[in-house]
Formats: structure tokens, sequence, C-alpha cells
């Protein structure tokens, strides 16, 4: 009991601190008054993945998983809210916001109203959330290349690679400890790219924290 109420505030220090690292994108579009080189659709996707995971531990009763990401979503809120006051395409960006709520409540109905059975329900919507937090740890190997010919990490965060690698580890030995493979199994892609990143940083110059990629837990 003890080891599961610590694995439950573990998770939930570790992935608020790394949902905080927006803080700093969201201070700079206040402070600038603009969006500059800061990317959307990672606040969006995150967004998205909070809904997901806090309806899957809602069906579980997991008070853990329901706490962060309730406070997940409402810190991406303020980062989206921020965004479209300060772009001048807010009309782009309504569309796929718009999209993405669409897509949600499609997958809320079919859920609710044609899977009936609870275990099925839990089991599909386990599925869809591991799928899309692995796609999300993974989108940064896509500056891989970069990154090796630039020899230069300035593309990533140093603060956000500690805490999304203790946030992975975390998960990953919460849902050891609950047997909830669909939390250990997306939560694993996060140590590996973690540990692929402090390669990185070791191997090359370190830069200043600029615009950082947000992965998500499970």
């Amino acid at each position: 009991m003890e080891a599961a109420l610590a694995l439950s505030w573990a998770c939930l220090v570790f992935t608020i601190w790394m949902f905080s690292t927006g803080l700093s994108d969201l201070r700079r579009m206040v402070t600038l008054k603009n969006i500059d080189n800061i990317q959307f659709l990672p606040y969006v996707t995150t967004a998205v993945n909070n809904l997901g995971w806090f309806y899957y531990g809602e069906l579980k009763g997991d008070w853990t998983l329901m706490t962060v990401n309730s406070i997940g979503f409402t810190l991406q809120s303020c980062y989206i809210v921020t965004y479209l006051y300060f772009s001048s395409e807010k009309c782009r960006l309504l569309v796929r916001v718009g999209l993405a709520a669409l897509a949600l409540a499609c997958a809320y109905l079919y859920l609710s109203t044609v899977v009936q059975e609870p275990d099925v329900r839990l089991s599909q919507l386990g599925l869809v959330c591991c799928t899309f937090t692995i796609g999300m740890y993974l989108s940064p190997l896509t500056d891989l290349v970069k990154i090796i010919h630039t020899r230069s990490t300035k593309c990533l965060s140093f603060s956000l690679t500690v805490a999304t690698f203790l946030t992975s580890s975390s998960w990953t030995l919460y849902g050891l400890h609950l047997s909830d493979f669909y939390i250990v199994i997306p939560n694993v892609p996060g140590i590996v790219t973690s540990l692929i990143r402090f390669w990185l940083f070791w191997t090359y110059p370190a830069s200043p924290d600029r615009y950082p990629y947000r992965p998500m837990q499970a």
C-alpha cells in the first residue's frame, strides 16, 4: 500500500513538472506578445492525450491518472488559449482544435454507446491511448538527423529530458505495480528516447533550452 502511494505521488510530481515546462513558452508569448517560433500542435495533441488518459483513469477508478491528466489538460488549455490570442492565424488554428474536439467526441460516443462491455471498453481505450502516447514519445527522434548533421542539441531541452525520463520511469513502475501494461508499454519508449537524448547532450555541445517538445505520460 505504501509503495503504491509513493509511486502515485512520484507520477504526480514528475508529470506536473514535465507539463510545467510549457510555462516558459507561455511566458515568452506574453512577454513578446507574439508566438515567435513556438509550435501549436504539441499543445493540442497533449491535451487530447490528457483527455484520453483521464477517461481511462475514470473507467478504472484510478485517482492518480485522473488527477495528473486533469492538471495536464488545464495547463495545455492555458497554452492553447494564449497561443490563439497572440496568433495572427486564429481561424486556421481553431479549425485544428475543432477537428481534435470532433475526433474526441466521436471516440467518446463510440466507446460509451456502441461498446457495452466495460472490460472491452477499457481495453479498446487503453490500446488507443497506448498507441497515441508511443507516437508522441517517438516523435522527437525526427530531429535526430538534424542534430547529428549540425552537431548541436539546441533544439532539445535538457530539463525536459530529465523530466521525461523521471516521468516515464515512475509511470512504468506504477503500471508494473498495477499489472497494467497499457500504462507500462507506452512509457518504455519515453525512457529509451530520454536515454538517447542524454547521449546526444553528452556527445554534442550543450546549449540553452529553447522550444521543447512536450511528450505525454500514460
